[in-house]
């Protein structure tokens, strides 16, 4: 790929703003995990229920807020494309719109990654701060951020697809406020519906769960979420590679 246009789109990026919304995500992840984390019922710092709760509550939120501010950034750096013919002047300049794509793809991916593992890291240390007993569950934890960061960036992957093959950037928006609603209805749902739609992945991700109102450590689906990102993979690379052969 190249790299003057992977530039480009970080420039783009900042003439649009699209880093406030990251921080947006940022902000709003963090603050909402440990509002719900701490005040928990849950939240004991004698006990590992303590993590537990913080493991949970960053878990939950993420398909919450994930989705629909995840459909405004790719929405909003792909829209300028539509509006200012820039798929025309790329191509023109040699870069084809599957390429554009990518271009963005990995510009946004950037972003994505440090608003995730920044949540991450801040909700993990105020629960140092605030005198968690317990040890840290530290593979738990990781292992937690990352699968979260598998879905957003599939997430992200799915609406510049969207976004670039439909010039409303209401579609893309709509499809993640309904991704929003199907990501906080998974856990009341059958597995087989759970896997069909990829913010369901969310619920897969969970390390925590009840038993009997008490909330104990689970095994989450790695396969499910590692074969998410395969089919992932291979679609925006398919379809990609179709823009490659269209005209702008």
């Amino acid at each position: 790929m190249n790299g003057k246009i992977v530039t480009n789109e970080f420039a783009k990026m900042r003439h649009l703003h699209v880093w406030l919304i990251a921080a947006l995500l940022l902000v709003v992840t963090t603050g909402f995990a440990l509002y719900t984390g701490v005040f928990s019922p849950d939240f004991d710092r004698a006990t590992g229920g303590a993590w537990n709760s913080l493991l949970n509550s960053f878990g939950g939120v993420a398909p919450l807020v994930s989705p629909l501010l995840l459909a405004i950034m790719a929405s909003r750096l792909v829209d300028i494309e539509h509006v200012g013919g820039g798929w025309l002047m790329s191509s023109v300049s040699g870069a084809t719109s599957g390429a554009l794509c990518r271009a963005k793809m990995l510009a946004l991916a950037v972003l994505v990654v440090v608003a995730t593992v920044a949540a991450s890291v801040l909700v993990a240390a105020t629960g140092f701060l605030t005198g968690i007993e317990a040890p840290w569950p530290a593979g738990r934890w990781i292992g937690l951020t990352v699968m979260i960061l598998i879905v957003n960036l599939v997430l992200v992957a799915l609406a510049v697809i969207i976004a670039a093959r439909v010039e409303n950037q209401l579609v893309g928006i709509g499809i993640g406020l309904l991704g929003t609603v199907l990501g906080l209805i998974a856990s009341s749902m059958p597995a087989w519906f759970v896997h069909l739609t990829p913010w369901g992945y969310y619920t897969l991700a969970a390390v925590t769960g009840y038993d009997d109102a008490e909330l104990v450590a689970i095994t989450p689906s790695y396969l499910s979420i590692a074969g998410l990102a395969i089919v992932a993979i291979v679609a925006f690379s398919i379809f990609t590679s179709r823009f490659d052969r269209q005209e702008a």
